[in-house]
């Protein structure tokens, strides 16, 4: 089965076939850094490193670009309001989406473009709009002409006579259609600017992706994605300034967006008194755990966002991380003669791959792939249980095929990584080895009659996240 995605701008699955073949050019929408992530951030950067994983997986080269809007009115209003630069703001938060977003596993991407840096660009481009009747300046402002852009509407479906009529009585006169929007800003008392052809100014919000996307990956490319909030305008925005610019159609081939976020079944906002960021999440749940919340359902579907269904996709999370101490701890197993019970694990391995893939390749179906990981998972269980029961013999070869499969999948998702783990609580050889001298110590209350101690042991242990197991090999830890 070949790649499928939904694309928004055909409103059906196609046929990924890239520009060139075997490489894969892809813009993402990022951040404007003016506070924390919040969930809604966290969202659409877990799709899109899920999605960049699989399609590196399927052999592709990809080439990832995704972008700061670091000069921005709500970036500006916070650092008038602390009395300090907009670039001081730009560059905290920008700190703080790294720091968030490597916790959750999320890979790098190639290059982060900033709008600030990128202004003779942008200036470039609104110039040359200008010069082929695509915008018009008014009292140091730009704006781009949506009348002269046949095809605009194109992605989000909208008219533009719907959309004049629709518009606010209060609209700016200045401008020849209400759904103009701004290429240039004049500047403003307490506003950053730089030098343009029609005075000191700043760049409107939509420009700066067009700019950087044809700058770092040409005219049109393979892949961009966002949230379904930036559709309209946003993206529809990009799509007729790039391609009144550049001539060349289309400017985007793929356009992928990921569905809503609300909480407990209202839409998040701060006025709600429901707008979560990340790092107070991260406070009461482990990365990985929102990471597999988030992908638990499928990207373009709404998602739901409360507390119980994270403690439930902890549960969920902790099956899989049973499955996987069972396949290291058979590892360390001497092997035998495999019979019928190794040939079935070696089947459900090939299998669950097959069936992996193929959900994957329908449109990146995360939830669909996690639910053919927990079948292998479910198989992994039985067959430890029938070894470390001594019904049946350990076969090697159907052990590194389950375990390799297994590991593959959890690679692609971005979960069960040890060195993730590592990385969140410290020296992971170290905690191994406080808690083997913990369970040692226990163990030897035990055979010594001492149950309260042992008792007092394994309770305070739970109370930390910390569940021990029993298994004819030995006591086992794992995290809550």
């Amino acid at each position: 089965m070949s790649l499928k995605v939904y694309n928004t701008l055909t409103k059906q699955k196609e046929e990924f076939k890239p520009l060139t073949p075997g490489k894969v050019k892809m813009y993402v929408c990022g951040v404007t850094p003016y506070n924390h992530p919040h969930i809604g951030n966290a969202r659409p950067f877990i799709t899109w490193d899920v999605i960049r994983r699989y399609l590196e997986f399927s052999g592709y080269e990809v080439y990832h670009i995704q972008n700061f809007t670091d000069v921005d009115d709500k970036i500006i209003k916070t650092a008038n309001t602390e009395h300090v630069t907009w670039d001081v703001i730009a560059n905290r938060y920008i700190a703080s989406y790294f720091e968030v977003m490597d916790k959750l596993g999320i890979r790098r991407a190639h290059v982060y473009p900033r709008v600030s840096e990128h202004i003779p660009d942008i200036v470039a481009m609104v110039k040359t709009l200008i010069d082929k009747g695509f915008a018009y300046e008014v009292d140091g402002d730009v704006y781009y002409s949506v009348q002269d852009f046949p095809g605009y509407g194109k992605l989000s479906g909208r008219n533009l006579e719907d959309m004049k009529a629709g518009a606010r009585i209060d609209v700016d006169e200045r401008k020849k259609h209400p759904m103009d929007f701004a290429l240039w800003k004049s500047a403003k008392p307490g506003e950053p600017s730089w030098q343009s052809p029609w005075g000191q100014g700043r760049p409107g919000w939509h420009i700066e992706c067009s700019v950087m996307s044809c700058k770092y990956l040409g005219a049109s490319f393979d892949l961009h994605g966002g949230g379904s909030d930036l559709i309209f305008p946003h993206h529809e925005n990009e799509i007729a300034q790039s391609e009144a610019f550049t001539g060349i159609e289309p400017f985007v081939r793929y356009w992928l967006h990921n569905g809503f976020i609300t909480v407990n079944e209202e839409k998040m906002s701060k006025s709600l008194g429901n707008f979560f960021l990340v790092v107070d999440i991260l406070e009461h749940f482990q990365p990985e755990v929102l990471r597999f919340f988030i992908l638990s359902t499928h990207y373009r579907s709404p998602l739901d966002f409360n507390d119980e269904r994270l403690q439930e996709a902890g549960r969920s999370l902790d099956r899989l991380k049973t499955a996987k101490a069972n396949l290291q701890q058979l590892k360390t197993l001497p092997a035998a003669n495999g019979g019928e019970d190794s040939q079935e694990l070696t089947q459900a391995a090939i299998k669950a791959m097959h069936e992996f893939t193929a959900a994957m390749d329908d449109d990146f179906n995360t939830a669909l792939a996690i639910s053919t990981m927990f079948g292998l998972a479910k198989e992994i269980n039985i067959y430890h249980s029938k070894i470390t029961g001594g019904k049946a013999g350990l076969d090697a070869g159907a052990l590194e095929q389950a375990g390799d499969t297994f590991d593959q999948m959890a690679e692609i998702l971005g979960i069960l990584n040890d060195s993730t783990a590592a990385a969140q609580d410290g020296n992971e050889e170290l905690i191994n080895e406080l808690m083997q001298i913990i369970i040692d110590i226990r163990q030897e209350a035990r055979k010594k009659k001492e149950w309260a101690t042992a008792d007092q042991i394994r309770d305070r242990l739970a109370a930390a996240g910390i569940i021990l197991e029993d298994s004819p090999q030995g006591v086992r830890w794992k995290r809550q």
